[in-house]
C-alpha cells in the first residue's frame, strides 16, 4: 500500500509511459507525411483531447485521491474501475486498428502525434500535483 499522494506520482509516471508510446506510434507514422496541414491537424486532436478529457480527469482522479479518508491505498486506486475500463479499450482499439491497418499512416500520424501530446500533458500534470499535493 502506498501513500494518497503517491498515487498521485504513480498516475503521472503511467500517463507519461502511455503519452510517449503513443506519441512514438505518431511521430514514425510522420515519416512520409509532415505538412503543415497534418501538424495543424495534430493541434487540434491534442486541444481536443487535453480540453475535453484528460484535464478534466486529471482534476476529478486528483480530487478523488486527495478526498480518501485513510491515508494509504493500493497502487493501482490511482485510477478508478470505469477509468481502468476506458484505458484498456483504448489501447485494445489503438492496437487492432494499426494491426489490421484500418486506417492510413496519415491518421495514426495526426491523430496519434495529438492524442500522445495530450496523454504526456497529463502524465506532467498528475506529476505537478505530486509535488504540489499539500500546499
Amino acid at each position: 500500500m502506498v501513500r494518497n499522494r503517491t498515487l498521485l506520482l504513480i498516475a503521472g509516471i503511467v500517463w507519461m509511459i502511455a503519452g510517449f508510446n503513443v506519441l512514438r506510434i505518431g511521430l514514425i507514422a510522420y515519416a512520409g507525411n509532415l505538412s503543415i496541414f497534418n501538424i495543424l491537424c495534430s493541434s487540434v486532436v491534442f486541444a481536443i483531447f487535453w480540453f475535453m478529457i484528460f484535464s478534466r480527469l486529471v482534476i476529478k482522479h486528483t480530487k478523488r485521491i486527495k478526498e480518501y479518508t485513510t491515508e494509504r491505498q493500493y497502487f493501482w486506486n490511482f485510477f478508478d474501475l470505469k477509468s481502468f475500463f476506458i484505458m484498456a479499450f483504448m489501447i485494445t482499439f489503438g492496437i487492432i486498428i494499426r494491426v489490421f491497418k484500418l486506417m492510413p499512416d496519415v491518421f495514426i500520424a495526426v491523430f496519434y502525434t495529438g492524442l500522445g501530446l495530450a496523454l504526456t500533458l497529463a502524465g506532467i500534470k498528475f506529476s505537478v500535483n505530486y509535488i504540489r499535493y499539500d500546499k
